[in-house]
This record gives C-alpha cells, sequence and structure tokens, in this order.
C-alpha cells in the first residue's frame, strides 16, 4: 500500500546536529532564510526534533542525541559534510545577510568556470554551509576546458 507524503518532504534533505539547536533554528532563520516548518518538543520543552525548509528543500535540525553524533563544535571544529544549498537569485546580498547575522564567510562570493556564482560560509557551531547561484550553461567540453580537468557525466 502506499500512502502519499502528508508533509510533502523533498526526495533528499540532511540531518545537522546542534549543541544548542533552538540556538540553530533562530541563527538559520535570520542568517540564511530557512523556515521553520516543524519543531518537536518533549514536556519538559527541550527539542527533540525540528524540520526546516528553504525553497522545495528541507533539513532536519536536531541536538546532539546519541554518542554517534555531533556538532562540529564538539568535535574540534571538523566537518564531514557540507549543507549545498542553491539559490535563484541574491547570492551576493544573501552572503551579506549571513554575514550581519555572523557567519564566518570562509569562501567569499566568486565565480566558478562551470557557470555558478559559490560562497561559503560557517555558522556558529561550525558547520560549512555553501550557497551557489547559476548564472549561466556551460557545455561539458567548456567545463573541462576552462577547469583544466576531466569530467565523466554532466548536469542534465
Amino acid at each position: 500500500m502506499t500512502v502519499e507524503d502528508p508533509f510533502k518532504h523533498p526526495v533528499l534533505g540532511s540531518g545537522v546536529f546542534y549543541r544548542d539547536p533552538r540556538a540553530a533554528l533562530d541563527w538559520l532563520e535570520a542568517a540564511f532564510g530557512f523556515e521553520r516548518s516543524m519543531v518537536v518538543s518533549d514536556t519538559d520543552g527541550k527539542l527533540v526534533h525540528a524540520e526546516m525548509r528553504f525553497g522545495d528543500g528541507c533539513i532536519i535540525v536536531d541536538s546532539e542525541w546519541t554518542d554517534h553524533v555531533a556538532s562540529p563544535a564538539s568535535v574540534s571544529g571538523k566537518n564531514t559534510q557540507s549543507v549545498y544549498v542553491r539559490l535563484k537569485d541574491g547570492l551576493d546580498a544573501h552572503c551579506e545577510q549571513a554575514r550581519a547575522a555572523g557567519a564566518a564567510v570562509i569562501q567569499e562570493p566568486a565565480d566558478q568556470f562551470y557557470g555558478e556564482r559559490q560562497y561559503r560560509a560557517r555558522d556558529p557551531e561550525g558547520h560549512v554551509w555553501t550557497f551557489s547561484q547559476t548564472l549561466r550553461s556551460v557545455s561539458r567540453e567548456e567545463a573541462e576546458r576552462l577547469g583544466g580537468l576531466r569530467i565523466e557525466g554532466w548536469h542534465r
């Protein structure tokens, strides 16, 4: 039996773990423009699960609820993933909004040879976020030539 997802979750999302997930919810709204779609708390008010949306994407914001999940703040700032977010427009303004909210911009907005403009920022607990905006369509052959790379497969 197939049941339609009443929450209309995207096919792929990411879970991001924080020491202080409630502060993360506020910060992700102010800095990056994410919107809360669900916040679940226990009877003591402790956050046990939260979901945030950005466009048609979704992230889970959660606490360090077990010994195999941690915020970069708990593991000397190390990241094992980076959340990648595609913007339709306004990348430079988005970067400035993030910077004003306290994001550490670790890669300033820059045009890439594959037709994207991109920046990277670190949030207060050390997660690295990559934001990208398409500027122009680039063929695989052009990207190979401009990047000096051999590329297998290409965007559909």
